[in-house]
Formats: C-alpha cells, sequence, structure tokens
C-alpha cells in the first residue's frame, strides 16, 4: 500500500471550498423549498427523475443508484412519497420480484410548482455567480468525480 501524500495549502483550500460550499448550498436549497412547497431535496430529485423517465416510471434500482441512496433508504422515502400521493409504487411488468415507483399526477403537479421557485433559488446562489467558463469547469470536474465514483462503487 503506498503512503498517502498530505493535501497541499491549495489543494486543502479546493477541498474545503467544495465541502462548505456544497454543504452551504444543498442546505439552503432544500430550506427555502421545504417551506415554500413541503417538498425536501430528496422529494424533489425522485420527482425530476420520475418526470424525466420513460413512461414516468423508474425501478427502485435504479433510482437508488441516481440518487446514491441505500435501499432501505429508498424504500422510506419512496413510502412518504407515497402516503402524500406524489408516487406510486407497483410490481415492475417484465420482474414481478422488482419495483417500479410511477410519479402520480399530484407528483407532476407538485413539481411543476415547485420548479419555478427552486430553479430561482439554483440560479441566485449559484448559476448567476458563475462565468461560461467556470460554468464548464464545473460541469467536467463534477462529471468525471460521479463517473469516478461510480466506476468505483
Amino acid at each position: 500500500m503506498s503512503e498517502t501524500l498530505p493535501l497541499n495549502a491549495a489543494e486543502l483550500r479546493a477541498w474545503r471550498a467544495v465541502i462548505d460550499g456544497s454543504w452551504h448550498l444543498q442546505t439552503r436549497l432544500d430550506d427555502e423549498l421545504r417551506a415554500d412547497t413541503g417538498l425536501s431535496m430528496a422529494d424533489y430529485h425522485v420527482l425530476v427523475l420520475l418526470s424525466e423517465a420513460p413512461q414516468r416510471r423508474l425501478r427502485m434500482g435504479e433510482i437508488a443508484s441516481r440518487l446514491v441512496f441505500s435501499p432501505s433508504r429508498l424504500t422510506y422515502q419512496i413510502s412518504a412519497m407515497e402516503k402524500r400521493g406524489l408516487v406510486r409504487r407497483q410490481p415492475c411488468p417484465d420482474d414481478r420480484r422488482g419495483s417500479e415507483a410511477v410519479l402520480t399526477e399530484d407528483g407532476l403537479g407538485a413539481l411543476r410548482t415547485a420548479a419555478a421557485g427552486h430553479l430561482t433559488a439554483v440560479r441566485r446562489y449559484l448559476v448567476d455567480d458563475l462565468d461560461e467558463t467556470e460554468a464548464a469547469v464545473l460541469t467536467r470536474v463534477f462529471t468525471r468525480l460521479q463517473a469516478r465514483l461510480r466506476d468505483n462503487g
């Protein structure tokens, strides 16, 4: 096993900026979304994934993978959303052992209601402070990071 090298000052500043900035951004977006709509960021992300999926449905495993949720955490999340009428769970038509979440009309309505305010907040807290080059760098860095983390489990 190779020795772990310490972070230099620039690397440490970058690391802390990512951790602190992403934590504050996620917290602020979640707080505002909950206050404005009653949806959490997790609710919103599930609704977005389902709204973009064919027939507005996805296998539970696919949702868990995309959200980086454990199966039990996703089951809890979907159950809570199901109680509120935002989604429904049903057996997969091609594999009765699996289940899928389906976006309901109420869920689609909740997403549409939340979207404008949420995107305004995303713009206010992140996008408006980026020029095109910075946006491209963020996209490149986080796309590469996401791929590496998914590939390495």
